[in-house]
């Protein structure tokens, strides 16, 4: 199973062929070559994690794909035309080699202003795990492969950090960082490696179009 980063909170993880898309939104280059997805998985209805146009040209290369989100999101979808499967925390799903388990339900506190929406994490073949923006932990499972959250208007670099050592995983790689200056991205990934080093893991500094294998 190889997993590529793509900008912001995008990523595809491909599978014997076959790809699956997470969060495709409005800060990640436009999706073009998407041959062979099967779905597409989209953690909450912010645009920075999904856009119309993104499902779109998806959908356009491969009519057949399946598109899951919370309840928040496939309302979001409708009002757009675009047909999304809700699934819900503890649900689980399987396509083609993919198998998906869904965990949390509701995103951070950005500002006790701002409505707190469905959210979820999600977790691919018991292996990736992507809490979406949250810092939900999978329980009972040992994460290969975590998405780190680098920066947000919902997070401080230090909870991410905590987050990481709870997870304590394999393997850990920087998502949702378009919102940072390159000093920013600098900054977040040498705390998060070391967060990462805490439980004895390898940090992946990714930039968008890096993958590895797992």
């Amino acid at each position: 199973m190889r997993v590529t980063k793509l900008e912001h909170a995008a990523l595809v993880v491909e599978h014997s062929g076959n790809r699956l898309f997470i969060d495709p939104g409005k800060f990640t280059t436009p999706i073009t070559e998407s041959s062979g997805a099967l779905a597409v998985v989209v953690t909450h209805q912010h645009d920075d994690h999904w856009t119309p146009e993104q499902l779109g040209r998806i959908r356009d290369r491969n009519p057949d794909v399946r598109v899951f989100g919370p309840a928040g999101m496939a309302d979001a979808a409708a009002e757009a035309g675009i047909e999304v499967e809700p699934v819900a925390p503890g649900d689980e799903v399987e396509i083609g080699p993919f198998r998906v388990r869904f965990f949390g339900g509701r995103h951070a506190i950005i500002h006790a202003s701002i409505p707190v929406i469905d959210n979820l994490g999600v977790l691919v073949n018991d292996a990736l795990y992507y809490a979406g923006d949250s810092f939900e932990i999978p329980q009972g499972v040992q994460v290969q492969a975590l998405a780190a959250p680098a920066g947000a208007p919902w997070m401080k670099i230090a909870e991410s950090m905590d987050y990481v050592m709870a997870v304590a995983p394999r393997r850990a790689f920087p998502t949702h960082e378009m919102v940072l200056s390159r000093a920013g991205k600098d900054l977040s990934n040498a705390r998060l490696e070391w967060a990462t080093e805490q439980g004895g893991g390898e940090y992946l500094a990714l930039e968008p179009g890096d993958s590895f294998d797992l």
